[in-house]
């Protein structure tokens, strides 16, 4: 693997090669790969074009404006990465907005990458899709068994502890209804792979399909389904920054009046390192969904790490 030279330009797919073994194959990263932390020292190809220092709002006006006007959220550094002699490229063509897509790439340097450089793009879309994404980085890459190795044990642990929540629902009884919001201001719900990953974890998901994009949501819609569960983990916000808005939705008095609120099950979780990053680490977000949901019986081990209760 020595002859590998692997720009990744997308978090979850930089967390992928780690565990694939390719980490010191990678030469290039983006803005947003910050897992393991060996990787901050590689060189960043790409950054937002706009001040990701604002409220939720403010990001989500800003990002509308870009879209509305047919252009890129992202720069990416074409010199940059001609200057890097790439022989791999891993971008993603999921979403235009939550990281570095294909078309981004392509449009920056098509006039300086050679025609040997190829661009792997990834979809993850879902919960099967995150697990053909590696295998299309074990077939790219050349290391296929590698791949489905990870892939076995991924799947692996997230059916073994399906099944332990299986036992913790016959316990009490029934599924816990769980409302996953994704962004606070304008609000929206989870999509994508959280629906499943609820699923797998015995809970019954209120709002978001499974597969398809995060939708809008308003808090007339979440104050009537009154979910036992509410978890908040906004796209690319940690801990502490989601901790900065949740005011917006703890002094909302239609929000107080939410059973969960009265029951303090309430959660913030870690959405830039774990629910929001279609990765390995997909194991450890169902594992803390399980101990929000079956507290009792559960322990993740990541409560203060990945997720706190409010």
């Amino acid at each position: 693997m020595q002859d590998l030279r692997i720009i990744s330009l997308i978090a979850s797919s930089t967390e992928t090669l780690y565990r694939l073994g390719l980490l010191y194959n990678v030469v290039g990263r983006s803005h947003e790969c910050d897992y393991p932390a060996s990787i901050l020292d590689l060189p960043v190809c790409t950054s937002p074009k706009f001040e990701v220092d604002g409220t939720s709002y403010e990001i989500d006006q800003k990002v509308k404006a870009l879209v509305q006007e047919g252009l890129s959220v992202y720069r990416v550094d074409a010199e940059k990465i001609k200057s890097l002699n790439a022989t791999h490229i891993v971008t993603q063509i999921q979403c235009e907005v939550c990281a570095v897509s294909q078309k981004d790439v392509i449009d920056a340097c098509s006039l300086t990458l050679g025609e040997e450089v190829k661009i792997i793009s990834l979809k993850p879309d879902s919960f099967t899709d995150i697990l053909s994404d590696i295998d299309t980085l074990g077939i790219e890459l050349g290391i296929e068994s590698r791949g489905l190795d990870l892939i076995e044990e991924i799947t692996e642990k997230i059916e073994i502890l399906h099944k332990e929540c299986a036992s913790f629902q016959t316990k009490t009884g029934r599924a816990p209804r769980i409302a996953c919001i994704e962004w606070i201001e304008p609000l929206m719900a989870a999509g994508n792979w959280v629906p499943e990953l609820i699923e797998f974890a015995c809970g019954e998901n209120l709002f978001g399909e499974a597969g398809k994009h995060s939708p809008w949501m308003n808090m007339d819609d979440l104050a009537k389904s009154d979910p036992d569960v509410v978890l908040v983990t906004p796209c690319g916000f940690d801990i502490e920054r989601t901790m900065q808005e949740m005011h917006l939705l703890l002094d909302n008095p239609q929000f107080k009046s939410l059973s969960c609120m009265k029951n303090k099950r309430v959660y913030v979780a870690d959405g830039n390192q774990y629910f929001n990053r279609p990765g390995p680490r997909i194991v450890e977000s169902m594992q803390m969904l399980a101990e929000m949901l079956y507290p009792d019986h559960y322990s993740s081990g990541l409560m203060g790490k990945g997720f706190i209760q409010i």
